[in-house]
């Protein structure tokens, strides 16, 4: 690790400790901050450090019989003892030929949102406590994720790309959008964890695609076709149970698994029920519109439909009042 991603890790890691109960406050400076809404739960230091670098993590947020539950449904998901409507199970191919145990074979199940089991996390009490500091008290869930990170090998990796999550969304504004992403077992280097550019959520939402000479990609792992392989990056390590809030722009992906074992997280990007809509046409997203439209168009064997049907269809009121999305 170089000395930039060591004091910046450090920082991380003194600035998202749990507070004690005295110092959870609220900060009402008008105009001071963008990102974060004036709420009675973050701490002025939590809400800075989020402002300044676009995620920030919660320790020990989701409990351990939640966790086990997820995994359990996880599990008959993958023996399809259920099938939740509209999920999408990926699987790698490779062992998936070799006749390997069905949860040793998925590698995502995306849009878990008919799954009353799953979908479950997207509601838990403590979760939209936060979520609510940043999106305000109407509460829509977008797009839901189980990640069974699995090892990798020298046929396939299940590296993603860094990437904005802005990128695959028509809906602003940007800043009352964010990812709720709770890891399941830890997460390290050695595994595969999350890795952020700090600060980047202060950035324009940068052009995207499939990235050349990584090798085997998975389908709509788009990573950012510019990206300085030399900007500074943080390794977000986390225990079971804790929780990651970050922007949508903040530029981020996950590293290549080289452990024997799965890496499992779970999450949820919610976002204002009062962002709205927008046209991505002869946009930076065009492109990605394109390929989500013919994927859902194969997938339900549909011809009419459009970007704004397939989130319409995703997305659940889980707090307060439903008014754009």
């Amino acid at each position: 690790m170089g000395n930039l991603e060591a004091a910046t890790s450090k920082m991380y890691q003194r600035k998202t400790a749990i507070p004690t109960s005295a110092q959870v406050s609220a900060a009402t400076q008008p105009g001071r901050f963008r990102y974060t809404l004036n709420n009675n739960l973050l701490t002025t230091e939590q809400r800075q450090f989020y402002e300044e670098n676009g995620y920030l993590v919660i320790r020990k947020l989701v409990s351990d019989e939640d966790i086990e539950r997820f995994r359990k449904e996880f599990i008959r998901i993958c023996n399809k003892e259920v099938k939740p409507l509209g999920a999408m199970i990926m699987k790698d191919q490779v062992r998936r030929s070799q006749s390997a145990p069905a949860e040793k074979a998925v590698n995502k199940v995306q849009d878990f949102q008919e799954d009353e089991e799953l979908f479950r996390y997207c509601t838990l009490p403590q979760v939209l406590r936060y979520v609510e500091c940043f999106t305000g008290p109407n509460i829509m869930a977008m797009h839901t994720m189980l990640i069974n990170k699995l090892p990798d090998s020298d046929k396939q990796t299940f590296l993603h790309p860094m990437h904005q999550d802005l990128h695959y969304f028509p809906f602003r504004p940007a800043e009352r959008i964010v990812c709720a992403w709770t890891a399941m077992e830890r997460a390290h280097r050695d595994n595969g964890c999350l890795v952020v550019l700090p600060g980047t959520h202060t950035e324009p939402l940068r052009p995207h695609g499939y990235p050349e000479g990584q090798g085997s990609v998975n389908k709509l792992f788009h990573g950012i076709l510019d990206l300085d392989e030399n900007s500074p990056r943080v390794h977000v390590v986390m225990e079971k149970g804790d929780t990651v809030f970050f922007h949508p722009l903040l530029i981020h992906g996950s590293g290549v698994n080289k452990t024997s074992g799965f890496r499992k997280s779970i999450s949820c990007h919610f976002a204002s029920s009062e962002c709205h809509y927008i046209d991505v046409k002869n946009t930076v997203q065009e492109d990605i519109e394109k390929e989500v439209v013919e994927q859902a168009r194969a997938k339900f064997n549909v011809t009419s439909v459009d970007l704004k049907d397939i989130w319409s269809f995703r997305a659940r009121l889980v707090q307060g009042e439903r008014m754009n999305l």
